[in-house]
């Protein structure tokens, strides 16, 4: 039987510097924003530690920022996720032969920008390139394609407490220095690229370096990383043609909750606030829709000459986008709302739901990706997909977690439904957390979704000794069949 995938698709996995990584002041690595984001859990809110300019120290919610004028700061005994994670930096070798052991053809991380440009300026740390250098190498040793996120809510501290960050034009300089070192040391080595992560969700100090959240300074910030990935698409081509740039962003679909038009029509807009990113960095424009947004809203984008152009010059090869969870749209409702992947969003009353509250939706996944390609029509990378779940050993000490294999059968299942019936694109698939990592949202271990179990609690206790789940070797059998056999025997 033939199968349902291409025979050079990427199935591999995904992870996060600042997640996953460690050694945040190692090898010559300086501070970034997220090395000042505290631990948490479920119940908990992660804050950003910081100091006032008259060395008052203090804790803000990650979603709200900075007073202006404070910076990033480390609080001695305060738990710092970020600073170990789960220690790639000391197990990079270990790790990458459980990578090759499973089967992957492609590994999706990013780089920490502090760890290659000291203080995100405009200097070289030749150590932290070697470390990646090594890293590429393993990877490649085992036919392993690496596909590098330039930026994964990775901003420099220094950037942020000295430029407030994206919201200056300069941060654009310094950005497209450290693409471009990265892409002349790499040219050889690796094909594919992302530029900026889940570009959509990017806001506030945490992830823009932002001190003020109002809109008019937001979409200014927008703008200038439009113009950065823009630039940067253009650079890399430039040094070598055959690198495929794609962009990343989160993709939440939402439906009508039902037929009502005003539910239908918010639906609509709410989708737009996806698709807006993706107009721009595929038709190299600001859609229409956008535009009467920020005319009604009083926001004016400030735009040097040639800055069109650039964002014309600089589309994107491929999509690349997360899909966890879809949510739905009732203007006559106030209920129902959880936090999915950093956003605030309705339930949908007809999925079941995740430990954390998030709608299982394989359906939507073969819905999101004909909609995309449909609009689009340039291939397209899941580069994110998983399930955050308790993971428990049995009296035997194995973790049996057939709740995460269901979950990657049905969204697989999807995907190849997508190629087979409906034409679309697809590149590969690169399911999110692998390898158990620091969650992101929360700041939690316990919230796991690896198929490789890494001893860490929610306080950093564990010796960090890596172990196979049974998804370990589930997916294994699926990349080995090339997405044919899901079975779960």
């Amino acid at each position: 039987m033939t199968s349902r995938f291409p025979e050079d698709f990427l199935w591999g996995g995904a992870t996060a510097a600042n997640q996953y990584e460690g050694g945040y002041l190692s090898g010559g690595k300086t501070l970034a924003v997220a090395d000042v984001f505290t631990g948490g859990d479920v119940n908990t809110t992660r804050k950003i530690s910081y100091i006032t300019e008259d060395g008052e120290v203090g804790l803000a919610d990650q979603y709200e920022g900075v007073p202006e004028g404070a910076k990033a700061h480390v609080i001695p005994d305060q738990y710092y996720p970020s600073h170990v994670a789960t220690d790639f930096y000391n197990h990079w070798k270990e790790d990458i032969k459980l990578f090759a052991e499973m089967g992957l053809k492609a590994y999706r991380f990013s780089l920490n920008w502090t760890r290659v440009c000291p203080n995100g300026l405009k200097e070289v740390n030749e150590e932290g390139l070697q470390f990646y250098h090594d890293v590429i190498d393993e990877l490649l040793k085992y036919d392993i394609e690496p596909v590098i996120t330039l930026n994964h809510f990775d901003m420099p501290a220094h950037l942020a407490d000295e430029y407030d960050g994206w919201a200056s034009r300069e941060v654009i300089d310094f950005f497209l220095f450290f693409s471009e070192t990265v892409y002349t040391e790499f040219k050889d080595k690796v094909k594919y690229w992302m530029t900026f992560n889940e570009i959509n969700i990017l806001r506030g100090y945490s992830k823009l370096g932002l001190h003020s959240t109002d809109e008019q300074t937001l979409y200014q910030a927008k703008h200038h990383i439009f113009v950065a990935s823009a630039k940067a698409v253009q650079l890399g081509k430039e040094i070598n043609p055959d690198f495929e740039i794609g962009m990343m962003v989160c993709y939440l679909l939402n439906y009508p909750n039902d037929s009502k038009p005003e539910n239908v029509l918010a639906s609509l807009q709410y989708n737009r606030d996806l698709e807006f990113y993706m107009d721009v960095q595929v038709h190299g424009e600001y859609p229409h829709y956008k535009l009467k947004e920020f005319e009604r809203k009083g926001i004016e984008i400030k735009m040097e000459d040639g800055d069109l152009d650039t964002l014309k010059a600089g589309t994107v090869d491929y999509i690349g986008f997360s899909y966890y969870m879809t949510s739905v749209s009732d203007v006559h409702s106030d209920e129902g709302y959880v936090r999915g992947n950093q956003l605030e969003v309705q339930q949908n009353p007809h999925l079941e739901t995740s430990d954390w509250g998030w709608a299982i939706d394989p359906l939507g996944l073969r819905i999101a990706l004909s909609k995309i390609y449909d609009r689009y029509r340039i291939p397209l990378f899941v580069v994110e997909n998983g399930l955050g779940a308790y993971d428990e050993k049995d009296e035997d000490g194995n973790i049996n977690d057939d709740y995460r294999i269901s979950y990657l059968q049905k969204h697989i299942d999807a995907m190849g439904d997508a190629i087979e019936l409906d034409g679309v694109e697809l590149i590969g698939y690169t399911p999110w957390g692998h390898i158990d990592i620091v969650s992101a949202g929360t700041g939690e271990m316990e919230k796991r979704y690896g198929l490789i179990y890494v001893d860490l609690d929610n306080d950093g206790n564990g010796d960090m000794h890596r172990e196979k789940k049974k998804s370990f070797g589930w997916y294994k059998k699926v990349i080995e069949t090339n997405g044919e056999d899901l079975s779960n025997n």
